[in-house]
């Protein structure tokens, strides 16, 4: 089975082909003998009934610094691909929710991954929510005072912002911290969003599991420990991957949350798991394949092609 599969991601060049999970993806979808097409987000358009997109037919090797080729520019059709990959990194903001309306036109014929209502529909800090009995007490608000109540219910907190990523811009508040109205105000200043606050883990300084689940099941983990001095474990910020093994408490998690990603698409999801806690679902694009396959010797990208071509 020759597959046509294009990949909406930023820009190729400065990936590190030793960490990033659409590198391997792409890698691995060559290496089974399928076409790839590469565009950046800012190329896709809707043209008078056509999904399109200005971009380059692509080859991948891992050699760093040279690591992928790209053929001539041209424009293609969307609907005449078998996969397109949704990989753009947050922010979750307008431009990233437009793509996913344009997308929307020519999936399910075209199999987009993940499914872009879904995505746009189950942003990783919301869809936790359906799930209240398996993460820490959680609040989304804007409002001042209703933050400080809850953080007045329950001491140390985690201040961030409802729709960013890799760690960015969060902060850990103890329960004597003067600095929320400040923080508030800051946040404020940048954007018309809530902020989302959660109950402080203290499990954290043990690392912040990223469980990575294919077609709803769990196939590994990573721990991510913080570095020294850090409350934040993101890899983006200095975070160490460890190997780990699944827990019956990361099982019983995905056994809860399994068959809703199932049903909606949501084919390679990475959720982050503190202690015993649920506190992410990520589905936009999610990262942690690489090192994955480096700790337990298992081929995730082998998993995720596979429930893919079992869709075509």
């Amino acid at each position: 089975m020759s597959l046509k599969i294009a990949f909406q991601m930023d820009p190729i060049g400065p990936i590190d082909i030793d960490a990033d999970s659409t590198f391997r993806i792409a890698e691995e979808a060559q290496a089974r003998g399928h076409a790839l097409f590469y565009y950046t987000p800012d190329k896709l358009a809707y043209d008078q009934g056509r999904v399109t997109a200005k971009g380059w037919p692509l080859t991948v090797q891992r050699v760093k610094g040279d690591h992928f080729r790209l053929g001539a520019e041209q424009i293609v059709d969307l609907a005449d691909f078998d996969v397109v990959w949704l990989r753009q990194d947050p922010p979750f903001d307008m431009g990233y929710i437009t793509t996913t309306h344009i997308l929307d036109m020519v999936h399910p014929e075209t199999l987009v991954v993940n499914d872009p209502f879904w995505v746009r529909n189950y942003p990783e800090k919301l869809l936790v929510l359906n799930f209240p009995n398996l993460t820490p007490p959680t609040m989304i608000a804007r409002d001042l005072e209703t933050l400080k109540t809850f953080r007045a219910q329950h001491g140390d907190v985690i201040l961030k912002p409802l729709y960013g990523n890799g760690g960015a811009g969060v902060f850990k508040l103890k329960a004597g911290d003067s600095n929320l109205a400040s923080l508030h105000e800051l946040f404020a200043g940048i954007n018309r969003e809530p902020l989302i606050m959660q109950q402080f883990l203290p499990d954290v300084s043990k690392g912040d599991k990223r469980v990575i689940l294919v077609d709803g099941e769990p196939v590994g983990a990573i721990n991510r420990v913080p570095a020294a001095g850090e409350t934040r474990s993101n890899m983006h910020v200095g975070g160490r991957p460890e190997k780990v093994a699944l827990t019956k408490r990361d099982r019983e998690i995905c056994a809860h949350i399994g068959p809703l990603l199932r049903e909606k698409g949501q084919i390679f999801v990475g959720i982050d798991v503190i202690g015993d806690w649920l506190t992410e679902i990520n589905v936009t694009s999610p990262t942690g394949i690489q090192e994955l396959e480096r700790f337990d010797g298992v081929n995730i990208a082998e998993k995720i092609w596979q429930a893919i071509e079992a869709r075509r």
